[in-house]
């Protein structure tokens, strides 16, 4: 739906910036007046991740005056498929300090506030404030759900975007919008897309599920362009909508959104790890994690202990620890699960890094498998402490 600008126009353009921007200057609709808006813009994005990474590089290119990075990570040589703000030499280093230098080499007249944090309940609302709007890159429902309802909080709008191997999606929510001229509430936030998270472990991040890397742009494009017209003014912002892309099928469609009469007003942030199950509902008492010092002694005890492989196929044939068997989680938590444990053998579960395997035995331990464990941190806890030869992903 069409929204006024959300930002008021800085005063003047230098004849520097005039050069700078000049294509953005003959555009109708925008010229100097959406240029000036832009300067005076403070857009804050959560994450220098795959989708923060390109578009805090258009956005610093297109002219926002102030850009925000929050991420508390350092950057991963696995990293470098994806985040392409980053380069071989920022491995290691903060994203935020990697991302400050990549700006100011796109455009030095840009000023970037690093903030090298985690974004809790005690510090978003507060940082939300400092901006007149936010991009959501972030890639767990945990932190989705605290941006959505500190957003709210902050009366700041946010454009949100999401991606899951070959596919991804984007909107604008803003609880404090105006209502649309059909008389429709135009406040609409995230929870009336999901009012409520996916159980845990059944929605894999990039690093347990893959992304295709170039998907990456495209959803960061749309959500840069979603940014610049909220600020600006101009065109049809997707607020009230959900943009899907499919890059495999090479497809856009977009759903229409309505606000859910029945939902809660935000007035608190929550403890979202628990909202969004992160604990995976293990049962306490039975104790089942082993380090992998731990898997290591009992293996050399000759226990017999019968190593379980629950990840994809695909990441089977990247590596494996010796001796395991391969049974998916998939097929672990289907009714017939119990039955393709080894007889007579303990079980130890492993994945990536111990959610997949944690979930797995959680559903192991609702069958009525009461002897079974996994493996803390998974095979790449495994990998740096028991094999660091091991090839890793």
């Amino acid at each position: 739906m069409p929204l006024p600008p959300l930002v008021e126009p800085a005063a003047d353009l230098t004849p520097a910036e005039i050069a700078r921007y000049s294509r953005h200057l003959l555009l109708p609709d925008f010229g100097l007046d959406g240029q000036k808006r832009l300067k005076n813009a403070r857009v804050l994005v959560i994450g220098a991740g795959g989708l923060g990474s390109p578009a805090l590089l258009y956005l610093a290119a297109a002219g926002v005056g102030t850009l925000g990075v929050v991420d508390f990570d350092v950057v991963e040589e696995s990293n470098l498929q994806r985040q392409i703000i980053h380069g071989c030499a920022d491995v290691g280093r903060l994203k935020v300090d990697s991302a400050r230098d990549a700006i100011a080499e796109i455009n030095p007249l840009v000023n970037v506030a690093v903030h090298p944090v985690r974004l809790a309940a005690d510090n978003a609302v507060a940082l939300f404030s400092e901006y007149d709007l936010i991009l959501d890159g972030a890639d767990n429902f945990a932190t989705r759900y605290l941006v959505n309802d500190a957003a709210a909080l902050a009366h700041k709008p946010y454009v949100w975007g999401s991606i899951h191997r070959f596919s991804g999606q984007v909107s604008v929510f803003w609880e404090d919008a105006p209502d649309g001229p059909d008389g429709q509430p135009g406040g609409l936030n995230y929870r009336d897309l999901y009012p409520e998270p996916p159980p845990a472990g059944t929605v894999p991040s990039c690093a347990e599920g893959g992304v295709l890397g170039v998907l990456c742009a495209s959803i960061a494009a749309v959500m840069g362009t979603e940014a610049i017209k909220l600020i600006t003014g101009i065109g049809e912002s997707l607020l009230g909508r959900l943009l899907l892309y499919d890059a495999l099928q090479m497809s856009y469609r977009t759903i229409t959104l309505r606000r859910d009469p029945q939902r809660p007003p935000i007035t608190a942030l929550a403890d979202y790890e628990a909202l969004c199950g992160m604990d995976a509902g293990l049962d306490p008492d039975a104790d089942p994690g082993l380090t992998p010092a731990e898997l290591r002694d009992l293996l050399d005890s000759g226990a017999p202990v019968a190593l379980i492989d629950v990840r994809e196929p695909a990441e089977w044939e990247i590596n494996r620890v010796d001796g395991a068997h391969h049974i998916p989680t998939s097929a672990l938590e289907s009714p017939d699960g119990p039955g393709l444990l080894p007889a007579g053998r303990i079980p130890v579960l492993y994945c990536k890094t111990g959610t997949r395997s944690a979930q797995a035995l959680a559903a192991l331990q609702r069958a009525g498998v009461s002897q079974v464990r996994h493996l803390r941190g998974g095979i790449v806890a495994w990998a740096q402490y028991c094999d660091p030869d091991m090839a890793m992903y």
